[in-house]
């Protein structure tokens, strides 16, 4: 449970630290926090605001096509830019800092946008719950220079939540969303055509009503990831042969159900700490 006072405190702060920005590149990518941040950065800011989303391999056009819309029905300035991490090697490698470079490639990315248009800061919304998880995309933007106002006014992810159904956004009960790279496991060579099938296969399940999902990429096997109440309707047996047969038309030959249900960050597992 929230300190609902705390929160709108912590709000009131951030938009006054917003105000003495001048002007601010948010990196958007239509998630929770990021939605969260723009929409704050706006009301203090208003047109001195752009909004920077990438276009890539790893980001799914379902979340460009929502990013897109909401900076279309708030009037905010928004600007769209291809970019393609498979080019990076040390992402392709997949080592678990993987996040690191490509953190760094698009950061560098944004600053150049920024240079361009004689903005001042650009930010990215990290939020303090981040901190607790392995990040090394974090680091990166750090030492190039990325701001994290939701980190300095030391906002979690339910304060956030409960601010953004505050002030009407449509993303305060939007499910958790990550890069498409995350669903493939450490160490396995990250290509487009992997991270297609992924998109595919998690736009199904969206379709089928699915709420919170992972469609994790081991080489032949595609391993779901549902919320644990929804663990039963997916081994329901004709929906259960339905998803068989979309996963092997995308190129899955075996189709598997994790029954530890969804986690976040669940390929840090292996990672020895």
């Amino acid at each position: 449970m929230i300190d609902r006072e705390a929160a709108i405190t912590k709000k009131n702060n951030l938009i006054h630290h917003m105000e003495k920005c001048g002007s601010l590149l948010v990196a958007f990518s239509g998630g929770v926090d990021s939605t969260f941040l723009l929409a704050i950065a706006h009301q203090a800011l208003s047109d001195k605001v752009l909004a920077v989303t990438e276009s890539s391999p790893t980001y799914p056009s379902r979340e460009l096509d929502a990013a897109i819309n909401f900076t279309k029905e708030r009037g905010i300035a928004h600007l769209v830019f291809q970019a393609d991490e498979t080019s990076i090697a040390e992402f392709v490698s997949n080592a678990p800092d993987r996040c690191y470079h490509c953190k760094k490639f698009l950061s560098n990315a944004l600053l150049e946008i920024a240079k361009k248009r004689n903005i001042s800061h650009v930010a990215y919304a990290a939020n303090m719950d981040d901190l607790v998880d392995y990040r090394p995309g974090i680091g990166a933007a750090r030492e190039m220079g990325i701001i994290s106002p939701l980190v300095d006014a030391q906002i979690y992810k339910e304060e956030i939540r409960y601010l953004s159904k505050k002030m009407g956004l449509p993303t305060w009960n939007k499910p958790a969303m990550a890069c498409l790279a995350s669903r493939i496991p450490y160490g396995e060579p990250i290509t487009a055509e992997k991270l297609k099938m992924v998109e595919e296969a998690e736009d199904f399940l969206s379709d089928l009503g699915f709420r919170q999902y992972r469609v994790r990429h081991h080489g032949s096997v595609a391993r779901i990831e549902v919320e644990n109440s929804e663990i039963i309707k997916i081994v329901e047996p004709k929906l259960r042969k339905t998803i068989v047969q979309k996963f092997r038309q995308i190129g899955f030959y075996y189709v598997t159900i994790d029954i530890e249900g969804y986690m976040s960050g669940s390929m840090n597992k292996v990672i020895k700490k």
